[in-house]
């Protein structure tokens, strides 16, 4: 962050100073996390359900925190008193912004690929001037100001991940980080029982495009006619990426290797690119084109979008994280959350990999959470589909998930292809007994459902 004062922090979020020297410079990172303070560091107090953050105000000032924000005062420890902590986190944010005129700001969201789709576009950027982004899917009304408080005056690019949960919550990020470039990837089922309904979801992530500067460029899907539409909600130059015959930028002739990487020809501005992924699956051609158009709207030339493309690796962890154990089973974690979109997705590269090895594969799935009066039907849906897929053994993890297995009993004539588990030690004292070497296993399921642990254990079982 910009070097601060307590006296400049305290008359942008509208605070009082108890027990701090107006003067006294904040010169280090904002946190929220006590452990992670540093010397000259500002600590924000969140009050939580089972956690109150203004219990670890004087352990922070001991630690050299130079202030607190909080909610009161602490005695004996420095604080900038509000109203509002979490308000004026975004105050803060949305200031140290602000003061920074030769920053630019990459605004993306949409229901899947956000995460990966924001470590492509930083990889790009990065070789161009130092660049801001988010670790992880710091993307809510807490890791985005935090993210954003991040830059500095060196700081060329931000990369902002938007989440969303209701009608509104873009439109507030936008505030704090105005972008030249919003980038809508799609619009899927992810938090459908928060809003109801696609239609509902494409009125909330468009609030990014709208918020898009005079002068900047939005970037639109024009696959998805929902993130098409958006065009008209702007009044800014659009740029469009996919399979579509009138799209900026496409991928020719897609193909993935033995190890589910994809490779196609970049085909942008009349030139043609050969580009080899370093991901796993499929559905990261849509996502290198998406990250591909954001850099080309920000001046950089094909060849070096598709130099770019072609070194960037994996950045997020349990996003169609391939490892291979010692014993040769090889473990696809993918963990870290689920939506029937990219279920199907990662589905479709565990079968295309498994075929290209000739490997048994294993779709291991935990519940898909967030999807309304719509839960049953589309885990239902992710069953059938495994079975048309000829995965060869599905294992349902937990009583959210059942319907899964429900699924592809009725679609096809299974018997112990299919699975069905209460517990994570369960599915874990399952593929122990049966696992052999050569085998492919998938892990999926939304973050709160818990698979990641699965998916670490076994890997850590194969390093003992």
């Amino acid at each position: 962050m910009i070097p601060l004062s307590c006296g400049q922090i305290a008359e942008e979020v509208g605070g009082e100073l108890a027990g701090v020297d107006p003067a006294a410079v904040v010169d280090a990172a904002v946190v929220i996390d006590s452990r992670k303070i540093e010397p000259g560091g500002l600590f924000v107090a969140l009050p939580g359900e089972h956690v109150d953050g203004h219990d670890y105000v004087a352990a922070v000032a001991e630690a050299g925190a130079t202030a607190s924000i909080t909610a009161r005062p602490i005695d004996g420890s420095p604080c900038i008193v509000v109203g509002d902590v979490q308000t004026s986190l975004g105050d803060l944010a949305k200031y140290v912004i602000g003061r920074l005129p030769d920053l630019t700001v990459i605004g993306l969201t949409g229901s899947q690929g956000k995460t990966s789709t924001k470590d492509l576009i930083a990889q790009l950027l990065q070789p161009y001037g130092p660049t801001v982004a988010p670790v992880g899917s710091f993307n809510n009304e807490l890791g985005h100001p935090l993210t954003a408080l991040q830059a500095d005056e060196n700081t060329r690019y931000l990369v902002a991940e938007m989440g969303a949960r209701h009608v509104g919550d873009i439109t507030y990020l936008c505030r704090i980080t105005p972008p030249k470039v919003g980038l809508v990837l799609n619009v899927g089922h992810s938090h459908i029982g928060e809003f109801g309904s696609q239609d509902a979801i494409a009125v909330a992530k468009g609030e990014l495009i709208e918020a898009v500067v005079p002068g900047g460029t939005a970037v639109l899907n024009a696959d998805d006619p929902r993130v098409a539409a958006m065009a008209s909600r702007t009044d800014q130059p659009v740029m469009t990426f996919g399979e579509a015959p009138a799209a900026d930028v496409r991928a020719g002739e897609p193909k993935l290797d033995g190890d589910g990487r994809a490779a196609f020809t970049l085909q942008l501005d009349g030139e043609q690119h050969l580009v080899q992924l370093q991901l796993v699956g499929e559905h990261h051609v849509a996502n290198a084109l998406a990250a591909a158009t954001v850099a080309r709207a920000l001046g950089l030339t094909p060849q070096q979008i598709a130099d770019g493309l072609n070194a960037a690796t994996l950045v997020s962890s349990a996003r169609m994280e391939v490892t291979r154990r010692s014993d040769d089973v090889t473990v696809i974690n993918d963990a870290y959350n689920a939506n029937p979109d990219s279920v199907r997705a990662a589905l479709k590269s565990l079968v295309a990999i498994g075929r290209s090895r000739g490997a048994r594969t294993w779709a291991v799935l935990g519940e898909m959470l967030e999807l309304g009066d719509t839960s049953r039907e589309e885990h239902d849906a992710v069953g059938r589909l495994a079975v048309r897929l000829d995965v060869n053994r599905l294992v349902a993890v937990g009583e959210g998930a059942r319907p899964i297995h429900l699924g592809a009993s009725l679609e096809g004539s299974w018997g112990n292809e299919s699975a069905f588990v209460e517990t994570i030690d369960d599915a874990l004292q399952l593929l122990r007994a049966e696992l052999r070497p050569g085998d492919l296993v998938l892990v999926k399921s939304s973050k709160a459902a818990g698979l990641r642990r699965l998916a670490d254990a076994l890997l850590e079982e194969a390093s003992q």
